[in-house]
């Protein structure tokens, strides 16, 4: 597996060990060429992490081994990595989580088998207050791409008519994700209420899209927009994270115009680097652009005067 290796990252060093070990087996990058990867990225995934509790998804021997959701920091991390404490009501126990604010965080837990980030929506300064509100184009089993690019569409219609900003980036998988920061002021009900009422609007406007809360009474051809993923202690991969796959492709931002003409596996730990030294963050001024959701949670009293129910909270993790 080669032997150990000490980077200089920044003003920290951080040791990786076993670096020439084959991750992604589609083209063969190994520990080194994901780390690697993600410095080249660097400022795009920490602006995507910043200060967010982060839920780690490892693979102690690469993508086709084991895959360990880690919701605590690792044991042994220096002291310079920072974490947040975050508690989970089922469970009644709390959890040490990374907070991200330097590209050396993300390198050690990249040393710690770490492929994939996945932050909440809040960040450190109050966990329960969300900033960010996501839009999840989740495609049944038989819905194929070019009904998300549709969706994709219709939603960015929608946001240009409340006149909130949304940034887009694929899934790393089969959908798509849209961003839009917002005003801290309302807790993680008040926004997955929110996002539930913009998904019935696209709903409305597109006859492959649903909103049906169980997955056995979707039609599979159909896309689901998962508005669960703003429910308390829901994640999902950030911009630039990597995703557990062999080909290693990536939650990739793009740009509006480019919805139509992209494809997922265009995005990977080849291809992103140098993309990213061409656009850089295409995320980066997403804090520049903040909607008062007030508009959505009269669309929901609408909606909930007209009888329809709001499905049951999901479970809280822990």
């Amino acid at each position: 597996m080669g032997e150990a290796i000490e980077l200089e990252v920044d003003d920290k060093v951080v040791r990786i060990s076993n670096p020439d070990r084959v991750y992604f087996p589609a083209r063969g990058e190994t520990k080194l060429d994901l780390v690697e990867y993600y410095l080249s990225v660097g400022d795009g995934i920490v602006n995507a992490l910043r200060e967010r509790p982060c839920m780690l998804h490892r693979f102690p021997t690469g993508v086709t081994g084991e895959k360990v959701h880690q919701k605590r920091l690792p044991k042994g991390a220096p002291d310079w990595m920072e974490t947040v404490q975050v508690f989970f009501p089922r469970w009644k126990r709390t959890a040490d989580e990374l907070c991200v604010t330097e590209i050396a965080q993300v390198v050690w837990a990249v040393q710690m088998s770490t492929v994939e980030f996945h932050p909440w929506n809040s960040r450190k300064a109050d966990v329960e207050i969300p900033d960010e509100w996501r839009i999840d184009l989740d495609p049944g089993d038989d819905c194929d791409w070019a009904t998300v690019q549709r969706v994709a569409h219709t939603a960015h219609e929608i946001l240009d008519e409340l006149g909130a900003v949304g940034y887009p980036k694929t899934s790393g998988g089969k959908g798509m994700h849209i961003y839009v920061r917002i005003k801290p002021d309302g807790d993680h009900k008040v926004v997955r209420r929110a996002a539930l009422a913009f998904a019935r609007e696209v709903e409305r406007r597109n006859d492959q899209v649903t909103t049906t809360w169980w997955r056995k009474d979707r039609d599979p051809t159909d896309l689901f927009v998962d508005y669960n993923q703003n429910a308390r202690d829901h994640t999902i991969a950030a911009a630039y994270s990597v995703r557990g796959n062999e080909l290693a492709t990536v939650s990739a931002p793009i740009r509006w115009d480019e919805v139509d003409d992209c494809e997922p596996n265009d995005f990977t730990i080849a291809t992103m680097p140098d993309r990213y030294a061409e656009l850089g963050d295409l995320h980066h001024d997403i804090d520049d652009h903040v909607f008062d959701i007030a508009p959505l949670l009269e669309w929901a009293d609408r909606d909930e005067a007209e009888g329809k129910e709001t499905p049951p909270e999901p479970d809280d993790a822990g």
